[in-house]
């Protein structure tokens, strides 16, 4: 009976840390290091709820940091951190342009083109004057 139990040695050093729970230690200080430390993670806990720490996959032009990881499931894998001054209600796609200046009210303003004669006659003063 005693010749088939195994000595304690040959069990892996990580699966008695995943069983005494240090690997979820492990996963807390990656979380707390990748979110800036303990007081940026409370911080961020507080605002969102959670805690995410992944690979940076890109940077847009707009500040926009796209974040992945694929220890999660699908669906959860993939985040985008916004910067302060932009939130999600204003979305930026591939087929917009960029933002320009309201030019109403100036020369550069845009006046449509009519192709259809008017139904009025503008009165002009000048002709109304008499000589």
């Amino acid at each position: 009976l005693l010749s088939f139990r195994r000595p304690l040695s040959v069990f892996p050093r990580h699966k008695m840390a995943r069983f005494v729970g240090l690997d979820k230690l492990g996963k807390l200080f990656n979380y707390v290091r990748d979110n800036g430390g303990i007081r940026a993670s409370l911080y961020k806990l507080y605002r969102m709820d959670e805690m995410k720490s992944g690979r940076l996959v890109g940077e847009d032009k707009y500040g926009n940091k796209y974040y992945e990881d694929p220890s999660q499931f699908y669906g959860r894998n993939r985040w985008t951190d916004l910067p302060p001054n932009r939130d999600g209600n204003r979305p930026h796609y591939s087929w917009m342009i960029d933002h320009s200046e309201n030019v109403s009210g100036t020369k550069d303003a845009y006046m449509p083109y009519s192709t259809t004669r008017p139904k009025v006659e503008a009165w002009d003063p000048k002709k109304s004057l008499p000589k």
